[in-house]
């Protein structure tokens, strides 16, 4: 997976840990990275699935290592990110994408059902960025977080996602203040219906008719498009941005909580 949109060479000589990188958005932004010239290191739980997206790479020429951990496990992600460093050299580039979802009206979501997308997705994003942080380069360090259109727009069976999402948006800004004096730079991608991985497949819920119709764009995206956004937030061309919250999402957050409720109810 290679964009024709940004140069080869784009990120020869950066080194990126990518949380999230065995499946889906990660995995497309992990190949494409790999691609245009990084050494990435990968994380996830499985690590049959992080050997796959490896061994992708490699047939195209990249470098990659896949290192096993949970990234609920602040202790876990800081020995990956310290293995992956020792591997590699400093990092230049983080992004934090793993995530958990699953549908459940609010008076019917557990205590510890609640905790594990909070845990996964909120923590995990925290967990993966101060873990990087005694081994980032000395300058030009660019963060990513995957966040979603919950985070701005409510969503019916998603109060544990929007909670997360929201407080990964303002995480996201916090770092930017405490650690932008130091060369380190972080934004936010909030994805749309994406086609083709568990979580776009999940919310489309065999609706996926009718929720393209609706949006601006009246189409899902795919990963390819996602990964693309990502290299062009981590690259250059958006070096004087920080602490901001990018949507490619064909529009569903113009929709509003009202649209999203007649969806579900439909």
């Amino acid at each position: 997976m290679k964009s024709e949109i940004l140069p080869a060479d784009l990120f020869a000589g950066d080194v990126a840990l990518i949380t999230g990188g065995g499946s889906g958005i990660n995995r497309g932004i992990a190949r494409m990275m790999a691609n245009h010239g990084a050494r990435v290191v990968i994380i996830g739980r499985r690590q049959e699935k992080l050997d796959e997206t490896c061994a992708l790479i490699a047939e195209h020429g990249g470098e990659a290592v896949g290192y096993s951990a949970d990234v609920r496990d602040a202790d876990a992600m800081a020995e990956a990110a310290r293995q992956g460093a020792e591997r590699f050299g400093p990092y230049t580039v983080v992004v934090a994408g793993a995530a958990g979802n699953f549908l459940a009206p609010a008076d019917q979501l557990s205590a510890n059902g609640f905790s594990a997308v909070v845990d996964i997705d909120l923590k995990g994003t925290f967990h993966t960025f101060k873990a990087c942080r005694p081994h980032f380069a000395d300058s030009n360090v660019r963060c990513l977080a995957i966040t979603a259109p919950q985070s701005q727009m409510p969503m019916p069976f998603q109060s544990h996602v929007c909670a997360a999402k929201s407080a990964i948006d303002m995480l996201v800004k916090t770092l930017a203040l405490e650690w932008g004096a130091s060369g380190v730079r972080l934004n936010a991608l909030s994805p749309g219906y994406v086609q083709g991985t568990v979580g776009g497949d999940l919310l489309a819920a065999g609706k996926a008719d009718t929720i393209s119709a609706r949006l601006p764009v009246p189409r899902f995206t795919n990963v390819e498009e996602m990964a693309q956004m990502a290299l062009v937030l981590l690259s250059p061309l958006t070096a004087y941005m920080t602490g901001q919250v990018v949507a490619l999402d064909g529009g569903v957050n113009l929709l509003g909580g009202a649209a999203m409720t007649e969806i579900a109810g439909g």
